[in-house]
């Protein structure tokens, strides 16, 4: 079931392993076993994919490491690999959350101190930008799902990735049939690959009836690659949630990038930046 319409795990079941991971490394010790139970929040990830994992098998492995730690935040580094090859690097910024006052806290002296003995540094990522949605932009609504609610009673960080990838979907398919997902290499011999992807948390989203809407713009072409940025928005409260950056990659059906499609550019011009 982790697989998507073009046969490989979906770029958002990544970030739903690194979660496992992460939950995971803090409950192996009685020192850090009490920062998911009493509240952390992630802040922002970034995800850079190098190869897709295909089903197998064969354990997906992932690697993590601490960065940095402050006063109420942890910087955490990740290496996965599958089938002897590396598949993914990607980064995460997590708080320290007090959930009853809605408001970040000071970490407890034991897991700061435990986690700053074993922080050994990660290397950075490079930065994809800053760039706001204004003017000119694709409108996608979305509504919150119950099961899409964690234990802290919002909407788990790992959803706000399904959020983007169904309203860039929508929004690259609108401007260009053949970029849609399904029959894509059988029909015009493309595939549709997420190089990077970077997600910023801004407001907590909860389950509610009215809708949220993803507001999504191109904020560069290159040949052979699209950089999307999409802002999570409130209506009712008129805030941005989450922002989010995506490098979307068009290939042949062997993986290799290849020249974006002239109509995809040309109509892509509708949502520029």
């Amino acid at each position: 079931m982790d697989l998507d319409a073009q046969g490989h795990v979906n770029n958002t079941l990544i970030v739903d392993y690194l979660q496992e991971a992460r939950v995971r490394y803090f409950a192996s010790s009685p020192a850090t076993r009490s920062l998911t139970t009493d509240g952390v929040v992630v802040v922002a990830h970034q995800v850079e994919y190098h190869a897709p994992v295909d089903f197998s098998r064969e354990p997906l492995r992932v690697e993590v490491g601490i960065d940095e730690v402050g006063g109420s935040k942890i910087a955490i580094g990740y290496d996965l690999y599958h089938a002897g090859r590396s598949v993914a690097t990607a980064r995460s910024l997590v708080c320290a959350f007090d959930l009853g006052e809605n408001r970040p806290r000071r970490l407890p002296e034991a897991p700061r101190s435990a986690l700053r003995d074993v922080a050994a540094g990660w290397p950075p990522l490079r930065g994809l930008g800053a760039h706001e949605i204004a003017g000119r932009y694709h409108v996608h609504p979305v509504s919150v799902r119950w099961t899409d609610q964690d234990v802290y009673g919002h909407v788990n960080n790992v959803r706000f990735f399904d959020y983007v990838a169904e309203a860039r979907i929508h929004m690259t398919t609108d401007a260009d049939a053949s970029a849609a997902r399904m029959g894509a290499a059988a029909g015009v011999g493309h595939l549709w690959l997420i190089a990077r992807q970077d997600v910023e948390y801004l407001r907590q989203v909860r389950y509610r009836p009215e809708t949220y809407e993803v507001r999504t713009a191109v904020a560069r072409i290159g040949r052979t690659s699209v950089t999307l940025v999409a802002e999570i928005h409130d209506p009712v409260a008129d805030a941005v949630c989450a922002r989010a950056h995506t490098v979307l990659v068009c290939a042949d059906t062997a993986g290799r990038p290849v020249e974006l499609p002239a109509a995809l550019v040309a109509n892509l011009g509708a949502y520029t930046l």
